[in-house]
């Protein structure tokens, strides 16, 4: 649970003061809490878990029932077209991949407890998921892109300026349709209301790409 550099030292440090098996393992376990509490003293690992993981968890779950019933419709009925289920699809793909990455690029260290943070959602509405017509598992579409995202945001950190405006932007135009789409969403908010909570990480990608990067005060814990 230690970062590889420092497994040694605190091993020396430990045998040098002579511990023994449980005392040496209290004090490594005081020194991880430690940490991950001087983690949560900051912004980033909140924004992560309560501000991305939860919301987006829902309605991404939403958006994964809308595409599965469109492609469904295609399957049963010869008058469906896939001219609107391939744009919801794209945008069910951008919205969960630049999500997860955002969620990866923001606090890495706490990547767990993000993952926690979208699980429960998830296992919460599988539970009590009564559509007989169709599997539980449509609400997991968005989880491959989703896990995707977070791992290239662990990976890289920040998308490039020529990439990271143009997948902004191609999100933002495929999210115009869905507001004018008739019936009400699978959830009460107002259609732009989900529109911008899954949309913002897209921006929030743009924006970073723009900025120069800097090596904070605070990056030990943030990024390591």
């Amino acid at each position: 649970m230690l970062e590889r550099d420092e497994r040694e030292v605190v091993l020396g440090d430990l045998i040098e003061a002579g511990e023994g098996t449980w005392r040496a393992m209290l004090a490594v376990l005081g020194l991880i809490l430690r940490r991950e509490a001087q983690v949560w003293k900051f912004w980033r690992p909140w924004i992560a878990a309560v501000g991305l993981s939860v919301p987006c968890s829902f309605l991404l779950m939403g958006a994964s029932l809308s595409v599965s019933r469109g492609l469904q419709n295609i399957y049963v009925s010869s008058h469906a077209s896939w001219t609107s289920v391939v744009p919801q699809a794209l945008l069910l793909a951008g919205w969960s991949w630049t999500g997860g990455f955002a969620v990866g690029s923001v606090s890495r260290r706490t990547l767990w407890v993000s993952a926690v943070s979208c699980l429960v959602p998830c296992i919460f509405c599988l539970s009590r998921f009564r559509v007989e017509s169709i599997s539980p598992a449509c609400l997991l579409l968005f989880l491959a892109p989703a896990v995707w995202g977070a791992s290239d945001g662990v990976r890289i950190g920040r998308i490039k300026r020529v990439s990271a405006i143009p997948l902004a932007l191609a999100v933002t135009l495929l999210t115009f349709p869905t507001l004018h789409i008739h019936g009400e969403p699978w959830w009460n908010p107002p259609r732009w209301l989900i529109a911008l909570t899954l949309t913002w990480p897209a921006w929030y990608l743009a924006a970073m790409s723009t900025k120069t990067p800097q090596e904070p005060d605070t990056r030990h814990w943030e990024t390591r």
